[in-house]
């Protein structure tokens, strides 16, 4: 009594090209960089005395919030789930007029504004890249 016991085996798990790696990192960072930024106004607003200290706190929840959609999106994205990719290009185009406003200004902010434009330039040319697009998308049997 013998059963047939043929072996099945899984479909392999999809690559990841590198330009989705690299998309992700990016999404990170800038999501990090958001929740820092708010959690700095929070404790800043709370520390120091304001004017309007509940707006000064409520500006840093929102913040805060904001940055963590895109840390969403980077976990999405490395689990091959298209959805990520929808919030993770709206941070990517969000830098853009930021960094425009940042190099407007005087001081360091010109500096600080060219890397936050080219961090979002480079994550639009990479989550859009056809790799990417492919492996978001691919059909599954």
């Amino acid at each position: 009594m013998t059963a047939d016991t043929t072996a099945t085996t899984a479909p392999a798990p999809a690559a990841r090209p590198a330009q989705l790696i690299a998309a992700v990192a990016l999404t990170v960072a800038e999501g990090t960089a958001l929740v820092a930024w708010g959690g700095y106004i929070i404790v800043a607003a709370l520390v120091e005395s304001t004017r309007n200290q509940g707006l000064a706190e409520y500006g840093g929840a929102v913040i805060l919030l904001m940055g963590l959609l895109p840390l969403l999106a980077a976990r999405a994205l490395l689990r091959l789930q298209r959805w990520g990719r929808t919030p993770a290009v709206l941070t990517h185009s969000l830098c853009l007029p930021v960094a425009y406003y940042m190099w407007q200004s005087s001081g360091p902010m010109p500096a600080l504004g060219a890397l936050v434009g080219l961090a979002g330039l480079a994550g639009l040319v990479v989550l859009l890249n056809p790799k990417v697009t492919k492996a978001l998308y691919q059909q599954v049997d």
